[in-house]
């Protein structure tokens, strides 16, 4: 092992290839280029094989990364795939999307030590992607039928991955999504720039093909209801995630041209995956020619100015009411984002929105300063006297984040019980709420958070799902499928 790994000291850290910012702009395919076998292997090398090896205990789903370097800088590709996946029901998902500057890569042993993160994110894309391209991800193949039913409401990562493993045990397994697409914001929120939509779907038909059945276009409150499902299925989960975005508190927010960032992203992927969009175009959610202002420091608002640049806006401006160093945001997004000409108003909040009801014009925002602590331990931003600028704006994307929707109310189930901030309240031991036999995972649980966590509780839901269909009496084929 010594004489392949341990090379950080003689081999500098290296990224897969970025296209130009002046070439990537003008579409919507990934900016990076794969690794070539001998690059993957080489940077893999340069893993330290740590006693206590940091990325997997920062990574939520807890992959075994330094043994799966290890067979990549061996030649073991298809061994080190295998042991990827057998952690993650998407490893290609999480090689492109995770911010793994704040997950594994950023708490690297040999960064620490100066010497620059092991590239972690490109070499689990490279090793899922040379997967598929040389057929070593196996069909999913369902375990002995046990007789049990299991209805997932939502397609998205956390209900994806519950599927993958229930279907795996034997049940039977069907996914509801109010969308026409599986995949939630794997199709319709995510830009294809980050995540291109054939990565997503090639991992949906392997579950349409493994007997997962997709029932879209299906809206749990209007085709039925809760408990509706509830009499169909043995169990179900709640995996719909958080949609309805925070709004901006400003004079003129009301004004046409002010959007939500998740209708903005949507009608782009949905445009790209050649759907006609009548809001797209008629300009409504297109920056095509237009001024754009972003309010919101997040991943999702990264996502918003990026794709304004594509869609030919002629100035994108990002405001955010705290530093560089407090946003929420990926760091490698920002960096992308300031590449293709994104202008960034750090320590900036919207004060009011110019124009009038029919079209909005411009944006007063105002200068802040980071003050005391917040309740989080974040400094709180106080506005600075005689701060005030103006930027113009033809086209304002609110990206303040989700919150979830009203589901005692949308689904007639008011017996299900919510937190405070609206969430689903589950067992943190099973992830079962109050009602018998009905899980959640992902967002609708934990609040608005990053895919890997909703894979992870997705999965976690799925042992659970499996623990309580095997213990219910007429069940006796479950504990042959273990």
């Amino acid at each position: 092992m010594a004489e392949r790994m341990l090379k950080f000291t003689t081999v500098a850290r290296k990224t897969p290839e970025k296209r130009a910012a002046e070439a990537r702009n003008g579409d919507f395919h990934e900016i990076y280029a794969d690794f070539i076998d001998a690059k993957a292997t080489e940077q893999s090398s340069r893993c330290s094989q740590c006693g206590v090896p940091f990325c997997q205990t920062h990574c939520p789903l807890q992959n075994n990364i330094p043994d799966w370097l290890r067979m990549t800088a061996e030649g073991r590709i298809q061994e080190a795939y295998e042991l990827s996946q057998a952690t993650n029901s998407m490893p290609e998902v999480c090689g492109r999307i995770c911010p793994q500057d704040r997950l594994c890569e950023g708490n690297c042993v040999i960064e620490k030590s100066g010497h620059g993160t092991v590239t972690i994110g490109s070499v689990e894309r490279y090793l899922s992607d040379k997967a598929w391209e040389m057929g070593w991800v196996k069909p999913l193949v369902a375990g002995p039928a046990t007789g049990q039913s299991v209805g997932i409401i939502g397609a998205g990562p956390a209900g994806l991955s519950a599927a993958e493993l229930l279907r795996e045990r034997g049940h039977e397994v069907v996914v509801y999504d109010r969308h026409d697409r599986a995949g939630g914001l794997l199709i319709y929120g995510i830009p294809g720039f980050k995540l291109e939509k054939d990565v997503v779907e090639r991992r949906t038909s392997r579950l349409a093909d493994g007997g997962v059945e997709f029932r879209m276009n299906f809206e749990v409150g209007r085709d039925a209801t809760l408990e509706d499902l509830r009499g169909k299925h043995n169990a179900v989960l709640i995996a719909v995630g958080v949609y309805a975005a925070r709004d901006l508190i400003a004079p003129g927010a009301g004004s046409q041209g002010v959007v939500p960032a998740l209708d903005y992203l949507t009608a782009s992927n949905r445009t790209g995956l050649g759907d006609v969009v009548p809001e797209y175009e008629n300009g409504t959610l297109n920056a095509s020619g237009k001024d754009v202002v972003v309010v919101g420091g997040g991943d999702t608002a990264m996502d918003c100015v990026r794709t304004a640049i594509r869609q030919g806006a002629t100035s994108v401006t990002c405001l955010y009411r705290r530093d560089k160093a407090n946003m929420p945001g990926s760091l490698r997004e920002v960096a992308n984002a300031e590449e293709e000409g994104v202008t960034f108003e750090w320590l900036a909040a919207p004060r009011a929105l110019s124009g009038d009801a029919d079209a909005v014009t411009g944006v007063r925002a105002i200068r802040m300063r980071l003050g005391a602590p917040d309740a989080s331990g974040r400094q709180s931003p106080e506005e600075i006297d005689g701060g005030d600028f103006d930027r113009p704006a033809q086209l304002v994307v609110k990206a303040l984040g989700f919150e979830p929707e009203n589901l005692q109310e949308a689904w007639s189930a008011p017996d299900l019980k919510t937190t405070r901030w609206g969430t689903v309240k589950a067992d943190v031991r099973n992830q079962m709420t109050n009602l018998d036999g009905v899980f959640a995972a992902g967002d609708i649980v934990r609040g608005a958070s990053l895919v890997v966590w909703a894979i992870k509780d997705g999965r976690d839901a799925a042992d659970a799902m499996h623990r309580y269909l095997k213990s219910k009496v007429g069940a006796p084929a479950l504990i042959a499928a273990e």
